[in-house]
């Protein structure tokens, strides 16, 4: 029998508590606040016993590789003296071919160790083929539900070509319509099948990330000889800011600027059958940045362990064209053909070194392996079959779902800053809206949400009071 999705989303919590073995209430500490860093602790993985589990699967010990023509490039447009080095850190060297198997190896570990014969992961992209490579190697199954295809089912070149990736390591890929249907039906799974909930917001998935983080730390300290400047990071659901600023800090790079960089799809809706092929990024935009940096508790936990608005010291767009262009630059100029992601943050890293001395330091966080879906050409000629318009000029005239600019010149590449002061604001507001009739915030409830958006108690307390007088 078939529960209806009433009856589902009712088991929620319990479901939830079965397949991951955490019980998140014993961290609330408050009608929002939870102890953060004692859900991270309780799990039992440092730097040092991350780096242990990711070595038995060849996860991690990418190269880091520094842009050398593409730091000239971006000298002939800066002015004189200016124009930082940029290093790239290969993530595709790691099984599955893209930093996710940094998340999934520990998530697969823990599985494995409470005794659970299989993993489940609800994504469309990346991190599926991180988990089944990982439950290949462990002898666990896993089952990956993704969201594929509009309602026409046609299914974005990108997204087929994860789907394959998915099913090459054994995985079985239950593949569904954009809409509500994609967590009843990995609800249903984990109840049916007992299986471990892999999810990309446990914590054991945020401290598989810290071990990048405190990689390339090192890395660069090993070829130049001190910290990065900046590390650029592509920002969807947080996990990968989250992890490599943590990453950074425990190898002791306290001043390196972190910057989140996502893809500008305002307008875009992401549940909507309509707008789901009309983006030509599955991961890295503002579809999924802009709400998980608002609320990250919209994810398939009780509690997100990526906490992005913590951690980001400046979140940057840049357009769909330009990222089409760097990765056709990074190809032709570094010899590297590599995914979209992490050509998100080599576009905004492009941009940024124009304005910094000569001497200083970017580190592209990471790169993902490239195929025939995730090539810039099959993208495009989808776009093109919508009707989206898709032609050279200047990238500030795209509109998401409508056109597609690309470049004619390195000069018109250029980066719009989010303004972090309006998300800090639009973070208290949901944790507001998200109070039960009758809930009165704590000490610990006020103390939490200055954490949550790096500001102080004073200013959480204007924005809440701000918010009461509009109610009465």
């Amino acid at each position: 029998m078939i529960d209806s999705y009433e009856s589902i989303m009712a088991q929620r919590a319990d479901i939830m508590r079965a397949s991951i073995g955490l019980d998140y209430a014993k961290y609330e500490t408050g009608v929002v606040a939870f102890d953060y860093e004692r859900l991270l602790a309780d799990t039992g993985y440092d730097i040092d016993t991350a780096r242990q589990v990711q070595r038995k699967t060849a996860v991690g010990n990418t190269p880091l590789v520094e842009l050398t023509n593409i730091t000239e490039l971006a000298r002939t447009v800066a002015a004189p003296g200016m124009g930082a080095r940029i290093f790239l850190k290969d993530e595709a060297a790691n099984p599955s071919g893209s930093f996710k198997d940094r998340r999934a190896s520990l998530c697969v570990h823990e599985a494995g160790k409470r005794g659970y014969q299989g993993v489940v992961a609800a994504t469309s992209g990346n991190y599926g083929a991180a988990v089944a490579s990982q439950a290949a190697k462990a002898g666990l199954r896993c089952i990956v539900v993704q969201e594929a295809f509009d309602c026409e089912g046609i299914a974005q070149p990108e997204i087929a070509e994860k789907t394959r990736a998915c099913e090459a390591y054994g995985a079985e890929v239950i593949r569904l319509s954009v809409g509500p249907e994609l967590f009843y039906v990995f609800l249903c799974v984990l109840k049916e099948t007992g299986y471990f909930n892999a999810s990309l917001y446990t914590p054991y998935s945020i401290l598989g990330i810290e071990t990048l983080g405190h990689e390339l730390t090192h890395q660069v300290q090993e070829q130049a000889e001190r910290f990065p400047d900046i590390v650029i990071a592509t920002h969807a659901g947080g996990g990968n800011v989250t992890g490599t600023a943590r990453g950074l800090l425990k190898a002791g790079a306290v001043n390196t600027e972190m910057v989140a960089a996502s893809v500008d799809l305002a307008g875009l809706h992401m549940a909507s059958d309509h707008d789901f092929n009309r983006k030509s990024f599955t991961t890295g935009h503002t579809g999924f940045s802009m709400p998980f940096t608002t609320w990250p508790d919209r994810a398939d936990v009780p509690r997100n362990a990526a906490r992005a608005l913590r951690y980001m010291d400046r979140f940057v767009t840049v357009t769909q064209g330009e990222v089409f262009y760097i990765t056709e630059v990074l190809a032709e100029l570094e010899g590297l053909q590599r995914g979209p992601a992490g050509n998100t943050s080599l576009a905004a890293a492009f941009v940024m070194a124009q304005d910094l001395d000569r001497d200083r330091i970017i580190v592209v966080q990471e790169t993902e392996y490239t195929g025939a879906g995730k090539h810039p050409l099959a993208q495009l000629n989808l776009a093109r079959r919508l009707g989206i318009d898709v032609r050279r000029g200047d990238p500030r005239d795209s509109r998401p779902g409508e056109s597609i600019v690309i470049p004619e010149c390195p000069s018109q590449l250029t980066v719009v800053d989010v303004d972090l002061d309006g998300v800090r604001q639009s973070y208290i507001r949901h944790a507001i809206d998200s109070l039960a009739a009758g809930d009165q915030l704590s000490d610990a409830d006020f103390m939490f949400l200055a954490a949550e958006t790096r500001t102080s108690r004073h200013y959480v307390e204007d924005i809440v009071n701000e918010m009461r007088a509009k109610i009465r």
